[in-house]
């Protein structure tokens, strides 16, 4: 498995599914200052690569951790939570969402504007659904003890293929409102 570099080690923030916005970028912009390839260019040519290295981890730093899709993402691959091939989503989640791929296959074959916007809504309330009940999990993640950690990231990397899933569904649903 590759190293995911420490975005929070690297701007000094807890790791966290809600970091202080303000904070992080404080932390980007003072690294964006320090690393910026300009200030570096009397430096030995190790320095000005170690420098560009560094003005590269800040940026993707910024953007992964600034990001709350990106941010759970990285957070789960750093736990190893998002190998490929290991996605399993619940079937019990599978069954629910059943006939929502079923009225999808139907809007394919015959579009149907007033169908379509019926599918969005039940998604639009699933999505809901799903938030509400990761909200608490995520808002707490920070305090928790390390041995629930583990169980809190188990919720979190279900509730994020489920949201996966339900966007591929308005991904679809989207293609479908262009073609009518």
């Amino acid at each position: 498995m590759p190293m995911v570099p420490d975005y929070f080690t690297f701007y000094q923030l807890p790791e966290t599914f809600r970091p202080d916005a303000a904070a992080l970028k404080r932390a980007y912009y003072t690294l964006s200052r320090q690393y910026h390839p300009d200030f570096h260019a009397t430096a030995s040519p190790e320095q000005q690569q170690e420098a560009l290295h560094l003005a590269t981890l800040n940026t993707n730093a910024y953007r992964t951790l600034s990001d709350p899709d990106l941010r759970m993402a990285y957070i789960l691959s750093r736990y190893g939570l998002l190998e490929e091939g290991k996605q399993e989503i619940p079937a019990d989640f599978l069954m629910e969402v059943m006939e929502l791929n079923e009225q999808l296959m139907e809007l394919e074959a015959e579009p149907n504007p007033m169908a379509a916007a019926q599918v969005e809504n039940e998604v639009n309330i699933l999505t809901a659904k799903l938030e509400a009940g990761i909200e608490p999990v995520i808002a707490g993640y920070e305090s928790l003890a390390a041995d629930f950690r583990t169980q809190a990231l188990q919720q979190i990397r279900t509730y994020y293929l489920k949201k996966r899933y339900l966007l591929r569904i308005q991904e679809s649903l989207a293609k479908f409102a262009t073609r009518s």
